[in-house]
């Protein structure tokens, strides 16, 4: 059975800092990719950054590049987001999401993955 479950949210201040974990199970973490999509309130779910396990390759939304880095430890199974500079906007829920690497065409696209952690809320004030 896959689970991800993601950790790390919080409160935290515009222009401050979070780092997200997703640590996955289930499955052959080498043979998937894994991504991070979010969610606010009255909002469509869209991708944030993912990242193809097997060469490492990372893709980011235009709005993230330069400011947030995802990044695995493989041995442990576990995805991380590191956020920068966060603005209001981007208070959300950020889920975890995996789906097998041959299955993903667009990475940053949420209807190809199939397996969903149950999110993390992130509140950034102003």
């Amino acid at each position: 059975e896959v689970q991800l479950v993601e950790s790390g949210g919080g409160l935290v201040q515009a222009g401050g800092s979070l780092r997200l974990s997703c640590a996955a199970s289930g499955f052959t973490f080498e043979e998937y990719v894994i991504g991070w999509f979010r969610q606010a309130p009255g909002k469509e779910r869209e991708g944030v950054a993912s990242i193809r396990i097997s060469d490492g390759s990372t893709y980011y939304s235009h709005s993230v590049k330069g400011r947030f880095t995802i990044s695995s430890v493989n041995t442990k199974n576990t995805v991380y987001l590191q956020m920068n500079s966060l603005k209001v906007e981007e208070t959300a829920v950020y889920y975890c999401a995996a789906e097998f690497r041959t299955v993903v065409a667009d990475p940053l696209y949420w209807p190809y993955f199939s397996n969903w952690g149950q999110g993390t809320e992130v509140t950034v004030s102003s």
